[in-house]
């Protein structure tokens, strides 16, 4: 049996979905940090299990081809990103063999089948930097006391600093050493999570990469910001500086951002466009973080949506409307739902900036908003708008990481909506999810993953599924399908 701090030899020859390497030593498996499928490396036990234990690298002793030197210093210690080391190309193959194996062995799909309707990953066009349009910088204190900005190192709290981070937009370097100074000079603590003590927790920034719009978000353990005079007049002295404000979270948590934000300096807002489409974008606001990648994203939900201007869309976790408007622009009607109500204000705000007057949007959880509405409309058939609600052509949905719950899945497969188009940002609860509503009526028909953060083991995937028409689960959800196949066609 190994032992913690033994060091041993392996050959990688696998990588999990979180990035480390794989290697077997008779037959027991260790998972090893910063190894390569084709690394031969030297490690050191770091837990041991009955069947497997984990290990750090202490020595490459044979390089894998995919390996390359990381541009960034700080990468094998920071946790942001897991495989900077791996070649671009191999990033996107990992991407790939991720979401593939997802699918066929969490979710339990034919690989053939998989094989077959999958698309290739969608890749960055350019070098894989510089792409992220917001940063959220926790901020304390190193071991000899000083103050800190940077990145929590993986699966831990410990801050490494890093104020130039090659994920983010130039500016945010200058931006936060600026910040640090304000606090050193004023006296302003960091905070300390242990004690929930201490004035800032992080300094949240985001830029606008069409636009060129920042805006800096200060979240604080406290009820005001002092000297923020000083730190607009410092802030000030930078381009493209659209927006200054501070957010409140006095909570013992592991949120970043509090309930609400104060502005103290300009507009509670900066714009940012994807495609020909302009969005508000407030400290609060969901927006995704790679914009390039982002309009590739929609772009191919659009097309696996296949709309022609007659159909009725729901899009389910519509954040702030970015989704919606692309679909407004191509359907008849389109409904969003969003927990968040400063979201949903926001979505109503850029339906209104890009002169789009067929979305409509709901606040509340997605569950519970389409399963009320399903059980106060589904029967009204004389009322055309109620129906058309309940009985949507089309349904969009984004969920957050954990995928979608099980009453969400229940009132999709009640609507029997022709077409759903999943977005999603965990292909492990996308599998699951996708099981459910495939067990309900539906089958796979197109699967593209889309590399919306280079350098991460993170990717985003788009599916396409649709109604098998004599599926036997119809009757068991009550549905005739005959009868609502004739309505609609009446409709139309």
């Amino acid at each position: 049996m190994y032992t913690k701090n033994q060091l041993l030899e392996v050959e990688i020859t696998d990588i999990t979905n979180e990035g480390e390497g794989v290697g077997k030593i008779d037959g027991y498996t260790f998972f090893i940090k910063d190894a390569l499928i084709g690394d031969i490396v030297s490690f050191i036990v770091t837990k041991v299990k009955k069947n497997y234990g984990y290990g750090k690298v202490k020595e490459i002793l044979k390089s894998s081809p995919y390996r390359i030197e990381a541009p960034c210093l700080l990468a094998k210690r920071c946790g942001g990103c897991q495989i900077q080391e791996m070649a671009y190309e191999s990033q996107l193959k990992f991407k790939q063999r991720k979401v593939f194996n997802n699918l066929t062995r969490l979710g339990g799909f034919d690989r053939e089948m998989i094989e077959k309707i999958m698309e290739p990953v969608i890749g960055m066009d350019d070098e894989p930097f510089r792409y992220r349009n917001k940063a959220q910088f926790p901020v304390g204190y190193d071991k000899d006391g000083e103050l800190i900005a940077g990145f929590y190192a993986g699966r831990t709290h410990a801050i490494i600093p890093v104020s130039d981070c090659l994920n983010g937009s130039m500016e945010n370097k200058d931006i936060l050493d600026t910040i640090l100074n304000w606090m050193k000079r004023y006296d302003i603590s960091a905070y300390d999570e242990t004690s929930n003590r201490g004035m800032v927790r992080h300094v949240l920034i985001r830029k606008g990469f069409t636009s060129k719009e920042i805006m800096v978000c200060i979240v604080i353990n406290a009820d005001k910001l002092p000297h923020y005079d000083k730190l607009i007049e410092m802030l000030c002295s930078f381009d493209g500086i659209k927006s200054i404000s501070y957010s409140i979270n006095k909570d013992a948590t592991n949120v970043i951002m509090g309930d609400n934000y104060h502005t103290i300096y300009g507009s509670d807002t900066i714009t940012d466009s994807i495609g020909d489409l302009k969005f508000k974008i407030s400290p609060l606001s969901f927006y995704q973080v790679n914009p390039v990648q982002t309009k590739k994203l929609y772009e191919k939900a659009l097309s696996y949506a296949d709309l022609n201007g007659e159909e009725t869309v729901w899009d389910l976790y519509c954040g702030i409307g970015t989704i919606s408007l692309f679909l407004a622009k191509k359907a008849k009607q389109v409904y969003g739902v969003e927990i968040i109500p400063q979201a949903i204000e926001d979505a109503e705000n850029n339906a209104e900036l890009n002169d789009i007057t067929n979305a409509e949007f709901f606040v509340g959880k997605a569950e519970e908003v389409i399963d009320r509405l399903w059980n106060e409309n589904a029967d009204k058939q004389d009322d055309k708008k109620a129906y058309a609600m309940t009985h949507p052509d089309v349904i969009v949905v984004d969920p957050p990481r954990k995928g979608c719950d099980e009453l969400c899945i229940n009132t999709m497969l009640k609507m029997n909506p022709r077409r759903i188009v999943y977005v999603s940002c965990d292909s492990a609860t996308l599998a699951r999810d996708l099981k459910m509503l495939c067990e309900g009526g539906y089958e796979l028909i197109r699967i593209c993953p889309c590399d919306m953060f280079p350098n991460t083991v993170h990717v985003e995937t788009i599916v396409l599924i649709e109604r098998v028409r004599n599926a036997k689960d119809f009757v068991q959800i009550g549905i005739d399908v005959e009868e609502y196949y004739r309505i609609k066609d009446e409709e139309n």
